[in-house]
């Protein structure tokens, strides 16, 4: 195929990143852009400089390559309704993929009646906003899957765009995209746990925050040039039972859910240090 004619549903932030990358390149052609919110399709393509914003389902053209970025619970509904729509129009044998880190391609298997070729495209990126993440978007990860035909022609086309693409088994996305939110969301949650206990330590916010920082940026650091094994350190890795004790207790006094966190992190910690791995431990709470 020359040149690619593209349609996304669901302009949010990783639809409208989307959408700006492919309205750089000169083989694609960004036709139309349907979202809950006709405001926000407008967003889209004025972001891309490129495309359409099209008010109803009726109104979406054939295209060669569909984009489904909608919320996780709504991927096999849009998809039912996108099979409805075009059925009557005869757009078979397009690619589509949905950006879901958690559902595998299947989620899309109403657009099969179609002859579509379907898979799904996990960005791992955080997508903060449009323009940061399109500015990001040069040797970002993209776990795949799907059919084989869908991926012969997306994985070119997002290394095409600056990303690197891996292969994922669509029997352990659940796993995978944990993976990523222990990576990345509960990380934050643990700073906000941290800058929360600075406060009530009575540390200034403006130190609190450079403390914050410095940490992450060495841990950061630590764990990309060497195993988590090796980079871990603090009172639970150097077997100090007499402060982890008391820390936390004390956390837990302070918040109690934050002090379950403490308990059992200390003796993931623990178990990391002396056998390499978290697993084996299990957990205090019966």
């Amino acid at each position: 195929m020359s040149r690619m004619t593209v349609n996304l549903i669901g302009a949010g932030r990783v639809g409208q990143t989307l959408l700006g990358l492919l309205g750089d390149q000169s083989d694609c052609t960004v036709q139309d852009v349907l979202s809950n919110s006709h405001s926000s399709a407008e967003k889209a393509v004025g972001f891309a400089g490129a495309g359409r914003a099209v008010r109803d389902w009726a109104d979406l053209r054939p295209a060669d390559l569909w984009i489904l970025a909608v919320p996780d619970t709504q991927i096999a509904a849009v998809a039912e309704r996108l099979a409805n729509v075009l059925s009557i129009r005869e757009n078979r044998g397009a690619v589509a993929f949905h950006c879901s880190g958690f559902c595998a391609a299947e989620q899309l298997e109403a657009l099969r009646e179609l002859n579509w070729h379907l898979a799904s495209v996990h960005l791992v990126l955080t997508f903060a906003t449009p323009k940061l993440a399109k500015e990001q978007f040069n040797g970002v990860h993209c776990g795949v899957e799907g059919d084989a035909t869908a991926l012969e022609v997306i994985t070119p086309l997002l290394e095409k765009l600056g990303a690197a693409t891996f292969p994922i088994s669509s029997e352990s996305k659940s796993l995978y995209h944990a993976a990523a939110v222990f990576s990345n969301n509960f990380t934050v949650v643990l700073q906000a746990i941290a800058r929360e206990a600075w406060a009530e330590a009575g540390v200034p916010d403006d130190i609190a925050v450079k403390l914050n920082n410095s940490m992450l940026q060495a841990t950061f650091e630590n764990v990309s040039a060497e195993r988590p094994q090796k980079a871990l350190t603090g009172p639970a890795a150097r077997g100090d039972d007499l402060v982890v004790t008391r820390q936390g207790e004390d956390v837990a006094r302070w918040h109690p859910a934050a002090g379950r966190i403490y308990q059992e992190m200390s003796a993931l910690a623990r178990m990391l240090k002396s056998e390499g791995a978290t697993q084996g431990y299990e957990t205090s709470e019966k």
